[in-house]
């Protein structure tokens, strides 16, 4: 009796032990709205108030080099999503919802299938083709972990707007006061308060800043009410927390640009003591490894002893399957289409320095589409461009045409006030990020290098992933020509393009000429026939050209 005893008891233990290990941590998800890092007490903002994520990056590990890879909202999710550059999936132009190919998969279908309950509370915005709740268990203003069958760990996110670029518009300043989201007057003194040494000084940007400041808190508390409520579900020792921004903001110069004011993001990541071997980092540290949120998927996964598939881009900087970062290692980020705003840019940065290029240096970098324009602050910036008030480096924004290239010292210049990109002593750092990017937008088949006005035609047979991977060959082609077309002197291989059958290439050699209009002269006559072609976008560009060379 006492053997067969001993042997069920055998048995049951090799039947729990596999269970111990393969158990997997609770995640928990909190993301806000369109404030930039340097909104945050914890990332030195005197004027901030932000004891709860103070306090989580006080226990926490606090990232100071996170980056969103595209400063808008939609652009950036689809890529936090499917762990994949939003540029390679063809979700970089904001709400576009074009379809992707089903080899993209978002992170939540993966712990779906590892018995993870997930839920999303409540944003989306992924921006492709498809039923974006379908991906969670529940995707509601409802959905909570609290729902989960019994037994299940689950992966949780809660999405926080107070500090969404649009509370600072009036009607919405005056609603959110009344109902007590935020103080009036505001808890700091506008003609007092640090502004920010790239934006104007002006009565509206104080104002603003105040009222911002007082969103960032309320979100603040917010987040300290799911930490709470975490904590009183007895949860708090199982559950690895992430508080992330999805993107920079919300002030002018924030969201919609490649600086870090746009870009730069607060990342705390909070793990209890049970789940803090898989860190290499101790609590409370201030982690300076580059990361941004194609990595965010990735290291998910990673957490829940998953490998990266390989359909992901990013390195899974946390977990059993973590990567050391590269010696090289950079950032890669980009901008598109905005609502009804064109333009291309991109941009590298190693923390160090950055490098943007502007594709589309004949479109104003300032805003030209309404909704950044309901800021009091925004507007007053438009207006004082337009009176000629401003001076210096606060007009930059409103000239036309943009530098192409724009070189920041961040160590000495955090607020990228000051551009190097002419200046002789910084020529071997300029060639070597400009050449950095160039590969990047290769290795990341960049399908921005495809003009949007081409996509419609394109997308009835395919995606765009598919029709760059199609044409893989030519690829590199393509963007080396749209380096050539806004390049600072004038390339012979523009002139030799505009005989190609590519409409690709068509198309940047006709915008070489536009840019080069004096020395693209001699080409008139190849320009002329291009003015009739197939292709609206070819046949536009061209007639550009054209009219700039008359």
């Amino acid at each position: 009796m006492k053997k067969l005893s001993f042997a069920l008891l055998s048995v049951f233990s090799l039947l729990i032990i596999p269970g111990d290990a393969d158990e997997r941590p609770n995640i928990l998800w909190i993301t806000s709205e369109d404030n930039a890092s340097h909104w945050l007490a914890c990332y030195g903002n005197k004027d901030a108030s932000t004891p709860v994520l103070d306090s989580l990056a006080a226990g926490g590990l606090k990232f100071t080099h996170a980056y969103s890879n595209g400063p808008v909202c939609a652009v950036a999710r689809s890529t936090i999503l499917n762990g994949a550059y939003a540029v390679t999936q063809g979700t970089q132009h904001m709400r576009s919802r074009y379809p992707i190919p089903a080899s993209f998969k978002g992170h939540a279908s993966y712990l779906r299938e590892m018995g993870y309950y997930c839920t999303n509370n409540s944003k989306t915005d992924y921006n492709f083709k498809g039923n974006d709740a379908s991906i969670w268990d529940d995707c509601s203003g409802k959905a909570h972990y609290k729902n989960r069958p019994p037994g299940k760990p689950f992966f949780a996110i809660f999405n926080l707007t107070i500090t969404h670029e649009s509370n600072l518009f009036p009607d919405v300043v005056q609603r959110n006061r009344k109902g007590g989201v935020i103080p009036d007057p505001p808890r700091l003194d506008p003609k007092t308060l640090q502004l920010p040494p790239h934006q104007p000084d002006l009565p509206e940007f104080r104002e603003d800043t105040a009222i911002y400041h007082d969103c960032v808190t309320a979100m603040d508390k917010q987040a300290g009410g799911i930490l709470k409520e975490l904590r009183e579900r007895g949860l708090a020792e199982d559950t690895i927390v992430f508080y992330y921004s999805d993107h920079g903001g919300a002030t002018a110069r924030g969201k919609r640009y490649l600086q870090d004011t746009g870009v730069r993001v607060p990342l705390i990541i909070h793990l209890p003591e049970k789940w803090r071997h898989l860190s290499p980092f101790k609590p409370g540290q201030a982690v300076g490894e580059m990361v941004s949120f194609v990595d965010l998927a990735p290291t998910l996964l990673s957490i829940c002893g998953m490998p990266t598939p390989g359909s992901m881009q990013g390195r899974a900087f946390l977990g059993k399957h973590r990567k050391s970062p590269p010696e090289d290692e950079s950032v890669f980020l980009f901008a598109d289409r905005f609502d009804e705003s064109p333009g291309m840019r991109r941009a590298i940065t190693n923390g160090r320095w950055k490098y943007i290029r502007c594709f589309s240096p004949h479109l104003p970098g300032a805003p030209y589409c309404e909704y950044p324009l309901g800021q009091p602050s925004w507007k007053a910036w438009q207006r004082a461009a337009a009176d000629g008030k401003l001076q210096g480096h606060t007009a930059e924004l409103w000239k036309i045409p943009r530098p192409v290239e724009y070189l920041y010292d961040l160590d000495s210049d955090p607020w990228e006030i000051r551009n190097l990109a002419e200046v002789a002593a910084h020529q071997s750092q300029l060639e070597m990020m400009r050449n950095q990017l160039s590969h990047k937008m290769k290795e990341t088949r960049d399908s921005g290098v495809i003009p949007e006005t081409m996509w419609p035609e394109i997308l009835k047979t395919t995606t765009l992933h598919e029709h760059v991977e199609k044409h893989l060959p030519q690829h590199p082609e393509w963007v080396n020509l749209a380096f050539a077309a806004t390049a600072k002197d004038f390339s012979p291989d523009l002139v030799k393009a505009l005989g190609s059958r590519s409409e690709v290439l068509l198309y940047w050699a006709a915008m070489g000429c536009l840019f080069h209009a004096k020395e693209a002269a001699a080409a008139k006559d190849m320009l002329i026939p291009l003015k009739d072609h197939p292709s609206e976008t070819v046949s536009k560009a061209a007639a550009m050209a054209l009219d700039a060379i008359q």
